[in-house]
């Protein structure tokens, strides 16, 4: 069964938001573990702060069934499919790594190509899963956390405890 890593993240309500995602995760992939919540900027439009983490969990589900299990997740969480793209986000989540797969289909590319440059998914992967290879880079997750430069941005820890829940 491939190790699956996600993002996470809210800006409407976002504690609650992340607390409900979390318990619909553990039911569907008990084995699901979450890195510390941080809270950031919103990026690519002014709004409220995002508060994001990463789950990582195994799967025997096919890429494209795990997308349509995320996406009910989004929408027990107020998540609209017709959201837009830049605006506020009552629940996000977005596949990172499933296993070492690389590729792409419909609504997906693996490895996800903004993880080396989103600080809110790259930090949180690297404290829950820093031993984890990069398909592509060849590199462990610390080592590609570690080489981020400065400027992308500062992670500051928030509440929830996902872990907890």
């Amino acid at each position: 069964m491939p190790q699956v890593y996600i993002a996470l993240g809210s800006n409407v309500d976002p504690a609650a938001r992340l607390i409900g995602a979390a318990r619909a995760l553990k039911a569907r992939f008990p084995d699901a573990r979450f890195s510390a919540c941080y809270r950031n900027p919103a990026v690519g439009f002014d709004g409220a702060d995002f508060i994001n983490a990463v789950a990582g969990f195994r799967t025997e589900l096919a890429v494209p069934e795990l997308l349509q299990a995320l996406h009910a997740i989004e929408e027990q969480c107020g998540r609209r499919r017709d959201d837009s793209k830049w605006g506020a986000r009552a629940m996000d989540m977005d596949l990172l790594l499933y296993g070492d797969q690389v590729g792409a289909g419909p609504g997906y590319t693996l490895p996800r190509p903004d993880l080396l440059r989103r600080v809110y998914m790259l930090g949180p992967l690297a404290e829950l899963a820093p031993e984890v290879r990069h398909p592509l880079e060849a590199r462990s997750i610390a080592e590609l956390w570690a080489a981020m430069p400065p400027v992308a941005g500062v992670l500051t820890r928030a509440a929830p405890d996902l872990n907890a829940v």
